[in-house]
């Protein structure tokens, strides 16, 4: 099994509704985010996916949350914005559109701080 990896950083903000601390009051993040794509056969140019494509699609789903906050977003009316349903959602989205015959998301890490983060996998 081939894997590659691809990151991409954005700085939002957002509020854990119904969380019984301080994160129920509004508050940013700079997010981390690490997407995984896997295949067991590389394509003819000898790749999982080509970087610059991989990159594309990643911009198109997580960068309209870049500078934003999270709990105005459509998906998160109805989930909570955590990390863990951050990852999901960007997992799920970018599924959409990468996965094929071929190649699969098999991973998305957010990272909240360098030592906090949520992990959605298949």
């Amino acid at each position: 099994m081939f894997e590659v990896v691809k990151e991409i950083s954005i700085s939002s903000t957002h509020r854990i509704r119904e969380h019984k601390g301080g994160c129920e009051n509004i508050h940013g993040h700079n997010w981390k985010i690490r997407v995984y794509v896997k295949a067991e056969q590389l394509d003819e140019l000898g790749m999982v996916v080509d970087f610059k494509v991989l990159k594309n699609k990643m911009n198109q789903i997580i960068m309209p949350l870049d500078h934003t906050d999270i709990n105005e977003h459509p998906y998160f009316q109805d989930n909570n914005p955590t990390s863990e349903n951050l990852a999901k959602y960007i997992f799920d989205e970018l599924s959409k559109e990468i996965n094929d015959s071929r190649v699969s998301v098999s991973k998305v890490v957010v990272f909240e701080t360098d030592t906090s983060r949520a992990i959605y996998s298949i």
